[in-house]
């Protein structure tokens, strides 16, 4: 009896909700719309994006809209802008890269589009360079024309073709480096010769970085007699 009257209770108090399925949902009962408080985003001001960046005499700059030319004695290189950052130039020879808007996306294009700038107007005024080491008996490198060939221990000889815009030194046959006025090209060549033969943590054989610290493991221990 107790539980027919529980349920009857139930049914009524859903009924009163959302109504009948048969018939026409009418609610007694008023409702009130629940909203939740948007949290405020603060974007702070990047300081890597603030910095101005200083030009050289010997660069020129040609803006244009959201895209921007650096010509030097070295090259030539360009970057279009996305919205949320713009560039202006000031008359003492500054370049200043600023948000154009205030979202948290445009704090973080701001301090990445001010690093490739400055990485545009270094590399076409002085340039880069990236140093690599081999370590390994018999591991070694020789320039052939406009490739580079490396002997890391295959059964023949690895032949990579020198990108435009790239000049790869060979010294002691064990050292190579990789100079230009793109850095990210840079960068991009010298991993593909790291990734041939990249630094075993036991001996530490293989292509490293001039810079690079391998972490050695020691080896596996011997049975005790």
């Amino acid at each position: 009896m107790t539980s027919s009257i529980a349920l009857s209770f139930q049914t009524s108090l859903v009924s009163s909700f959302f109504g009948e399925r048969n018939g026409i949902c009418i609610s007694s009962i008023p409702v009130k719309c629940v909203g939740f408080p948007r949290k405020t985003v603060e974007c702070k001001e990047s300081r890597i994006g603030k910095q101005p960046i200083q030009i050289p005499s010997n660069v020129t700059l040609t803006l244009e809209g959201q895209s921007l030319k650096v010509k030097g004695p070295l090259g030539e290189l360009s970057l279009t802008y996305p919205r949320e950052v713009k560039v202006d130039r000031e008359d003492s020879g500054i370049l200043r890269v600023k948000k154009a808007l205030e979202t948290r996306r445009a704090n973080q294009m701001h301090g990445l589009f001010r690093t490739l700038t400055d990485n545009m107007v270094v590399g076409v005024s002085k340039g880069f360079d990236k140093k690599l080491q081999l370590v390994g008996v018999g591991y070694r490198a020789t320039l052939e024309g406009k490739d580079l060939v490396l002997n890391l221990g295959f059964s023949h000889p690895v032949r990579m073709a020198i990108p435009e815009g790239l000049k790869v030194k060979v010294e002691e046959s064990t050292k190579i480096t990789v100079g230009g006025y793109d850095k990210s090209a840079i960068g991009q060549f010298a991993a593909s010769i790291r990734k041939w033969r990249p630094p075993e943590p036991y001996k530490g054989k293989g292509v490293r970085y001039a810079d690079e610290v391998v972490r050695r493991k020691e080896g596996k221990a011997g049975k005790k007699k």
